[in-house]
């Protein structure tokens, strides 16, 4: 039996690199700041490192600098240096609110209650005391927390890896049961596909948790995996918006909700299209004399730390895919266990994503049909209850993208 939580009229903004990189930016995010607490809500604010790669204070190039400077800092003191992004865009923000007259006050990862294990790099939250963020909510300030850290059980700082920001503000999001949490970015929502790949991609209104759970691990980069599995476990709305305008964006919740939206119930077989690209396919034969290998060939990966997917496994042997970057190091454990794998690289993973394929007869057909449409051969194909996958050639992949899109007519 669920509890029902009271509102606690809590709202968490997360704002991107991107959003707190220049002056400009920054009007627009000072902008939505001051209009939701026009709304008289009590606001908690997590942000990113300023910018990208390449700019002053962006966590990419405090690392850089590093490796410029001929030193490789221990994953304990990376982290260290990690954090300092957050931390200049956190204080930066203050700064531009308390001259605006709204109080403010930045709470570090730790200070905001986040305990983390000590993998350093990709620390994971064991879990979050946001004790001193009620009480700076309850005496009336915005309250800034540095996102994409903690600190683990010994007092050290922890990073908790890519998309650690939206992993963050949907945490904070759970334990102070907010009503809702607004990712900005530099994008309008989530979109249909790719918009650098498909110009007439369209935006999405309203998807489900498990629907943009799966398009952020196929390659949909507008939030982490991690932080929607957060959100939905604690069942908190997450919103995915621009900081550039004033649209609504994507509301991120429980596929039951959407007969509550304004437009009744979001009755569609597919959601959008994905694709990971930069990836080889590994075949390994059944041989003769060699016994369980199947077994053999997952547990060498383990073993090397070699990250598996797509895997489709027969009695005649293993098909699976890695990364370009690790194919070469793949290919040389199996032949030293005696193996023959085939290696076939630059490949791309497409996929098709939508709460509505499962049990409807007929969609594997279309995707074969429009690939097929456009002479892209399919080199391997899966699925599950929401995503059939296909693995093309990657000179392929725009074309296959483009085919399937307009294949279940997301234009519209």
């Amino acid at each position: 039996m669920s509890t029902v939580v009271e509102k606690q009229n809590i709202l968490v903004q997360k704002f991107g690199g991107t959003s707190l990189s220049t002056p400009e930016a920054r009007v627009h995010v000072l902008r939505h700041i001051k209009r939701e607490l026009a709304e008289q809500v009590k606001l908690v604010i997590v942000v990113s490192a300023m910018g990208r790669s390449g700019d002053p204070y962006a966590t990419d190039t405090l690392l850089e600098s590093t490796v410029l400077n001929g030193s490789i800092p221990s994953p304990r003191e990376r982290d260290l240096l990690m954090g300092c992004g957050e931390m200049i865009s956190a204080v930066t923000l203050s700064g531009i609110l308390n001259s605006e007259g709204i109080a403010s006050i930045v709470l570090t990862g730790a200070q905001a209650g986040f305990i983390t294990d000590d993998n350093f790099g990709n620390a994971r939250i064991l879990a979050v005391r946001p004790d001193r963020v009620s009480r700076e909510l309850e005496s009336g300030k915005v309250v800034i927390v540095t996102g994409f850290q903690g600190q683990s059980e010994a007092g050290d700082l922890t990073t908790l890896g890519r998309g650690g920001s939206d992993t963050s503000a949907t945490a904070l999001g759970a334990a102070l049961h907010a009503d809702m949490v607004d990712i900005y970015t530099d994008v309008n929502g989530i979109l249909t596909a790719d918009p650098r790949i498909v110009e007439d991609a369209k935006p999405l209104a309203y998807v489900s948790y498990n629907e943009i759970c799966n398009m952020a691990h196929q390659g949909a980069k507008v939030i982490h995996p991690r932080a929607v599995e957060i959100a939905m476990q604690a069942q908190v709305p997450v919103r995915v918006r621009s900081t550039f305008g004033d649209t609504e964006g994507t509301l991120v919740t429980q596929s039951e909700r959407f007969a509550d939206t304004p437009t009744g119930v979001v009755d569609r077989l597919v959601t959008g299209i994905a694709y990971v690209n930069n990836v080889t396919q590994i075949t390994v034969g059944q041989q003769e004399g060699v016994e369980h290998l199947q077994l053999k060939v997952f547990q060498a990966m383990a073993e090397n730390s070699i990250s598996v997917d797509f895997i489709n496994v027969t009695p005649f042997g293993a098909v699976y895919t890695v990364f370009d970057s690790e194919a070469e190091r793949a290919l040389a454990v199996l032949e030293g266990m005696g193996l023959q794998p085939t290696g076939l690289s630059g490949c791309a993973k497409v996929s098709v994503i939508g709460g509505g394929i499962n049990g409807v007869p007929g969609i594997m057909a279309r995707i074969v049909a429009a690939l097929t449409g456009q002479n892209i051969p399919i080199l391997q194909s899966a699925d599950s209850n929401t995503t059939i996958w296909v693995l093309v050639k990657k000179e392929d992949m725009v074309q296959a993208v483009r085919a399937l899109h307009s294949q279940f007519q997301l234009h519209l």
